[in-house]
């Protein structure tokens, strides 16, 4: 794996892991009211949608391995350029059931090529 490729599943791990931690403990309404934790996720998508644009950018196969990496791109677009439209339930139900498949995909991923 070209190390271009590493690094961006690694911000990707980073930033998912992120997502994780920030929401750990937390529900929904919690959620809602906090525009701190609000913005810090959504930042978090966004660097995680980037750094999937790269990586299927300098390496396609790779992305395509990513569960629904078309959508998480698609989702990073919404949240930077049509941020009125964000709706809170539709980030909070992707940090519930679509992170935690992320997470595993990536670390799959960064595990097959670091070797056992």
């Amino acid at each position: 794996m070209q190390l271009e490729a590493r690094k961006y599943l690694y911000d990707i791990q980073e930033a998912a892991r992120n997502v994780a931690n920030f929401t750990a403990g937390v529900d929904f309404a919690e959620y809602q009211r906090s525009p701190l934790l609000r913005y810090a996720v959504e930042r978090a998508f966004g660097i995680i949608g980037e750094a999937l644009t790269s990586l299927a950018r300098v390496d396609s196969t790779i992305a395509a391995t990513i569960t629904d990496f078309r959508t998480i791109i698609a989702f990073r677009n919404i949240l930077i350029h049509d941020y009125a439209q964000i709706d809170d339930r539709i980030v909070w139900e992707i940090v519930r059931f679509k992170l935690p498949v992320l997470i595993r995909e990536v670390a799959a991923l960064t595990e097959e090529q670091d070797g056992p």
